[in-house]
């Protein structure tokens, strides 16, 4: 079945679900979380599928360990199908009741968007999230994956459809490309007749492909050049800890740091430290000459490094002379998504979070935070920038 009959298929899907209560589509999503659980091993097998391809065709390490699933992350995927449903419904909410001058009484009040295409990449798991939040909300959704992951995702859409089937609802509800072609996906982003909303969820290139040719209206989710900065007035201890984590624990998603800054005053005492944890986890690091200085084995950073997305054990290291510094080079060159600041000083603190214009920052804690089932939403989309 071709992507446009898809979106008709759910264009037509949407009207009834506009209808369903909010128990029905709480049903729906418990059954879903269950499935995925109980059908976990036709979901490895099927990962496995995509796994093997996408070593053949030489993906990198990281990107490797983005699409792979295994029995605690399809846990987790379950447990954030869980936290949608436990959500307050966010349909027939009253945002406004006024009478205007005319006696008529207005009423603002929340209901579905109708059809929502996504496009994202290789993460399996962003097939549940979508499906769980597009449902929650009232939405049909057609979701169109990367070609690596197809496998993947389409065990995660039969439990979907299985739980809607079992719940009365319609199976068009939730639909999967089936591995379109270009041209395809172009008609598409341009589909208005059935299609109500476009999502880009992944990387720069993505975003801006979807954003640039689409005709059906877009939001536009964020790519991820997230920082953090060591300030002179740092505990350095808890900084190696958090840098650590914000760099190493998954590095190809979009809350990794990307780049790291350090106070000149902290330098000389945590650069070479950091330096070495940093490499016994296999990470290369490019550098400015202030940094280089302090330590051997460090690649010279370019212009274009400071605004790159590694999504992989790849990272900058910048020497800088004050928190107002810092601030001007993450505004230069990040992408206003995630960006903490490590630091014991009050006024140090104060100025980074008045400064930067980014959808989250934090105060001695890690870039990974910024995450749906982390924040308990259960689920992103896309994060807003």
């Amino acid at each position: 079945m071709n992507l446009i009959e898809q979106a008709r298929l759910a264009k037509k899907a949407s009207s009834s679900l506009r209808m369903l209560d909010s128990e029905t589509r709480n049903r729906v999503l418990l059954t879903f979380a269950d499935l995925l659980i109980r059908n976990s091993d036709e979901v490895i097998t099927a990962n496995r599928e995509d796994l093997t391809e996408a070593e053949k065709s030489g993906m990198s390490t990281a990107m490797l360990d983005r699409l792979m699933l295994n029995e605690a992350r399809i846990e987790a995927m379950a447990e954030g199908i869980r936290q949608v449903a436990s959500l307050e419904d966010p349909l027939g909410k009253v945002l406004e009741d006024r009478v205007i001058p005319s006696g008529i009484r207005l009423k603002k009040i929340t209901v579905p968007i109708g059809v929502i295409g996504i496009i994202f990449e290789s993460r399996p798991n962003v097939t549940a999230d979508c499906a769980a939040l597009c449902f929650k909300s009232g939405n049909a959704c057609v979701l169109k994956g990367g070609k690596e992951s197809y496998r993947s995702c389409k065990a995660i859409v039969d439990a979907m459809k299985e739980a809607l089937k079992s719940c009365g609802v319609s199976e068009d509800a939730v639909m999967l490309a089936e591995r379109p072609s270009h041209s395809e996906t172009a008609e598409f982003m341009k589909c208005r007749e059935y299609v109500d909303l476009l999502i880009p969820r992944g990387g720069r290139n993505l975003i801006r492909a979807v954003v640039e040719n689409a005709e059906v209206p877009a939001i536009e989710t964020g790519a991820g050049v997230c920082h953090v900065y060591v300030d002179a007035a740092a505990d350095l201890k808890m900084a190696e800890e958090i840098v650590i984590n914000a760099k190493c624990s998954r590095p190809s998603v979009c809350n990794a740091m990307e780049t790291l800054l350090v106070h000149e005053a902290a330098a000389k005492a945590f650069v070479p430290q950091m330096v070495s944890l940093l490499k016994e986890k296999g990470v290369i690091i490019y550098s400015d000459e202030k940094a280089r200085a302090l330590c051997e084995g460090l690649k010279e950073a370019e212009e274009a490094s400071w605004s790159t997305e590694y999504d992989d054990l790849i990272m900058n290291l910048k020497i800088v002379s004050s928190v107002q510094e810092a601030a001007e080079h993450i505004e230069t060159y990040g992408t206003h998504h995630s960006e903490a600041i490590i630091s014991e000083d009050d006024e140090s603190v104060r100025y980074f979070m008045e400064s930067i214009d980014s959808a989250c920052l934090y105060h001695n804690a890690s870039t990974r935070f910024t995450d749906g089932f982390e924040f308990g939403l259960g689920a992103e989309i896309g994060i807003s920038t």
